[in-house]
């Protein structure tokens, strides 16, 4: 079974593609599967911090004691 590309190598194709769409050399067509390509690494990209978020959590203290794990809210900046 092989390994899922990481969020970071993803990204890196993410930016590239991004840079050749901007570059503004390509050909209609071209652009357009690149696009379509630059969507669907957006989307997996999206995926992976999505599950990301999921695993980040904060133990609480409960009040009868104890603890339990919530989701991790950061403070907001005054």
């Amino acid at each position: 079974m092989s390994e899922s590309p990481s969020f970071e190598a993803l990204y890196r194709e993410l930016e590239e593609t991004v840079r050749r769409l901007e570059a503004g050399d390509l050909s209609l067509d071209d652009s357009l599967a690149l696009y379509g390509q630059a969507t669907a690494l957006a989307e997996q990209c999206n995926a992976l911090l999505d599950r990301a978020e999921l695993r980040v959590r904060q133990v609480i203290a409960q009040p009868g004691g104890g603890l339990a794990a919530e989701p991790f809210v950061a403070p907001q900046a005054n």
